[in-house]
């Protein structure tokens, strides 16, 4: 039975529709933007269409002809036939990169219905109408929420985060004094920045960037810094897990204008990565060296988990950067201190999803750095993950760790191969976990 090539599909649905505004290009669409580009390239006349891209999709043909194969890559952006999933005869098949693979069991109408809601929310979001309630405990349930996150099943989280959302939104359609109105919003801002975070980690940053509309609306209307650079750090990774770094740069960039505390740590760190990613190498490096100054260890006045940038966190992303410029060394360097900070961390504070990314920047230093026994033994931590907490950047990391495993470098290396298999059984769980039920 053929493998389905999700590669190819997921290159497509990112891909805008020329003729639906705001839906993805069809399977036709994408024949016929290869056939027009086969013409005006070669000028010559290709019988390509939508049946034979199905094909490609469901993996019943792995290998199309070189024509095909350069107008997929030029319609659809990509560097190579390996990012669409195509693999030459007699090659092993690439590791499925099918992010809808991400823990998302019973959630995926709750996750496009929360989309759908904030977004509907957005008008009053920009009225300025008045209640009256203390909404102390609306914070602490999200402090909670978000303290908690990854340590439990996000379900009961994301619902309970849902919840507190449309109670204030509820509450400010009564009447209350003008202070307490801007802490109904800011409590309305802070459950819509979680809620786009889950749906990132759910594999739907599309969705997240609804919240984000409204949530920036409520840091609007609460005139609330603190909230203001967490929707843009939000926004920032919605961005990014949709390789759109230029975008994200421009988010986190923005977002350090409002920023203070940990905040401020994780939007620098991150606009060097962008930077990085984007291939503005030498921007890239000058706000690395900014970055590196503006680390902020207290997290006292931080919502917490997500939304709580601790200094290990903070050389977690520095070492992405780093290895982006070319600094593999370097990159190892940092990841390796990451992780021991981590580790030493109160277990209240420790987060965990921060830390298995940066151990997979580890796996990836040392395989630039041809450690092959030490890539092996840092992503067999990784490996231990339980299939509720396998969120989509986890698995796009740990593919693309499993395709360096792949280079000429270590086409003949047992251990290489070993991790490669055991990487598609990582990813491949959850969907099926999910199936089950």
């Amino acid at each position: 039975m053929s493998e389905v090539n999700g590669l190819l599909r997921a290159a497509r649905e990112r891909t805008r529709s020329p003729s639906a505004p705001g839906e993805s290009m069809s399977r036709t669409e994408l024949a016929d933007a290869v056939c027009e580009w086969l013409w005006q390239t070669t000028q010559t006349k290709y019988e390509l269409d939508g049946h034979y891209i199905a094909k490609l999709e469901r993996g019943a043909v792995r290998w199309p002809g070189a024509p095909y194969r350069a107008g997929l890559r030029h319609v659809l952006n990509v560097a190579s036939d390996h990012e669409l999933g195509f693999i030459p005869p007699g090659a092993a098949p690439p590791i499925e990169t099918d992010l809808t693979a991400c823990s998302t069991v019973g959630l995926e109408d709750d996750i496009v219905e929360a989309g759908d809601e904030s977004i509907a929310l957005l008008t009053l979001a920009e009225e300025s109408n008045l209640g009256d309630l203390t909404v102390e405990q609306m914070h602490v349930d999200l402090h909670r929420v978000a303290q908690t996150y990854l340590r439990v099943p996000t379900k009961p989280l994301f619902l309970r985060t849902r919840n507190i959302r449309d109670r204030a939104f509820k509450l400010l359609t009564g009447r209350q004094q003008p202070a307490q109105t801007r802490d109904l919003y800011a409590a309305a801002g802070w459950s819509l920045t979680l809620l786009a975070w889950m749906s990132v980690d759910l594999g739907r940053p599309d969705i997240a960037e609804s919240h984000t509309r409204t949530a920036w609306a409520c840091a609007e209307s609460a005139d609330h810094d603190d909230l203001r650079a967490w929707v843009r750090a939000t926004q920032h990774t919605a961005a990014f897990w949709q390789d759109d770094f230029a975008k994200a740069a421009e988010f986190a960039g923005d977002g350090l204008r409002f920023a203070q505390g940990s905040a401020k740590t994780f939007l620098a760190a991150a606009h060097a990565v962008d930077l990085a990613r984007s291939g503005q190498l030498q921007p890239a490096r000058k706000a690395l060296e900014l970055a590196k100054k503006t680390v902020y260890s207290d997290g006292a006045n931080d919502l917490g988990g997500p939304l709580w940038c601790s200094p290990e966190r903070a050389e977690a992303i520095w070492s992405d950067a780093h290895l982006w410029l070319g600094e593999a060394h370097v990159t190892a360097k940092h990841a390796d201190r990451s992780v021991q900070m981590f580790e030493s961390s109160p277990h209240a504070l420790r987060n965990y999803g921060s830390e298995r990314m940066v151990r997979l920047q580890q796996v990836k230093a040392r395989l630039e750095l041809g450690e092959l026994d030490g890539a092996v033994e840092a992503l067999a931590v990784v490996l231990e993950t339980a299939p509720e907490f396998r969120v989509r950047p986890l698995i796009q990391r740990v593919s693309e760790v499993a395709a360096q495993t792949r280079t000429p470098r270590y086409l003949g290396e047992a251990k290489a191969r070993a991790m490669h298999e055991t990487i598609r059984e990582f990813v491949r769980r959850p969907a099926a976990t999910r199936h089950s039920r």
